[in-house]
């Protein structure tokens, strides 16, 4: 994951935009982060498709493979955007001027990353690893940073 956003950051041609307020470095993050609920939106059609086409005749009783698989991708995914989300909006007051192009970087890992999971996960339970820890580990480093941020560069905000 660092390699393949390090290399994304040096050698993808766009920057972010002067964003100079933090209400607009938010907005900024919001804009992105709607790119990234494209996985999640695509796992609950999936998933109810895949429930309006199975052989199951009890709505309540025991799911068939197929279906449990998209119902749990979806469970997970929302879980995890949800810790993705309020981490990048964190890391974006946080990050300088010149850093802000891995919001959307951050952003498309996570979306390719989940959807890596899934077919990982609908291929062999076993495989599912690495797309969970392509999710998972730069989340991690962004909760890290998040902290260090809040504890060692800036304890005197940490309420403000």
């Amino acid at each position: 994951c660092p390699c393949l956003i390090y290399g994304a950051y040096i050698f993808l041609p766009f920057d972010a935009p002067l964003l100079p307020t933090i209400s607009a470095r938010l907005v900024y993050t919001l804009r992105c982060a709607t790119f990234a609920t494209f996985p999640v939106v695509l796992g609950m059609i999936v998933s109810g498709i895949s429930r309006l086409c199975s052989s199951a005749l009890e709505p309540f009783g025991e799911l068939h493979r197929e279906v449990e698989i998209h119902r749990t991708y979806v469970s997970q995914s929302v879980h995890l955007f949800i810790l993705y989300f309020f981490n990048m909006a964190v890391l974006a007051t946080y990050l300088p001027q010149e850093l802000l192009k891995l919001i959307p970087l951050l952003t498309g890992l996570f979306a390719i990353s989940r959807l890596i999971f899934w077919m990982s996960y609908a291929i062999n339970r076993s495989f599912r690893v690495f797309g969970f820890s392509m999710t998972f580990l730069p989340l991690l480093a962004m909760l890290l940073w998040n902290l260090y941020g809040m504890f060692i560069l800036e304890p005197e905000n940490l309420l403000a």
